[in-house]
């Protein structure tokens, strides 16, 4: 359509942004921790904890049921080490054991993936809905590790599959 500006900054038709687990960790968390000035076309900075899922789209730098970004980690306690992953109506809550991500090439471990649910309300009593999200994080025995504490995100909305018989 002529003058209509596309979100994904004028890419070409069929493009889908669709890295893997290792090119999420080695590739842009890994430049984004070493430069906080770092820019990826497709990741957007954003603060999970001030975001619903369902405002989540809206702030996304593209996607049409995956989108991508980065966030710094929350403390639950100033002087804890339990992760903040509560927001204004509910709160993220981990599901499933952490995978670990390797390099192809060196088959070091270099990041864990964790799945995350959100519930509404207040736990223990909050209710399930279909956002789901997956962090990445470096391995603190990487060689990409790191004191900075900035995780990846990428928030799906889990929508029942339908097929027309």
């Amino acid at each position: 359509m002529e003058g209509e500006i596309l979100k994904e900054d004028k890419l070409p038709p069929g493009f889908r942004f669709h890295p893997t687990d290792e090119e999420l960790v080695t590739y842009y968390l890994v430049r984004k921790i070493s430069d906080s000035k770092f820019v990826a076309s497709a990741v957007t900075d954003v603060d999970l904890n001030k975001c619903e899922p369902w405002d989540l789209p809206a702030k996304a730098k593209m996607g049409e049921k995956e989108w991508y970004f980065f966030s710094l980690r929350d403390r639950k306690y100033p002087t804890g080490v339990r992760t903040n992953r509560a927001t204004n109506t509910g709160y993220w809550k981990t599901t499933g054991k952490d995978k670990e991500i390797y390099n192809s090439t060196t088959s070091e471990l270099v990041g864990m993936k964790k799945t995350l649910v959100f519930y509404r309300g207040r736990a223990p009593r909050g209710e399930k809905t279909n956002w789901v999200m997956h962090e990445y994080r470096i391995h603190p025995k990487s060689s990409y590790r790191t004191t900075a504490k900035v995780y990846m995100y990428i928030l799906i909305l889990n929508t029942p599959l339908y097929v027309v018989c």
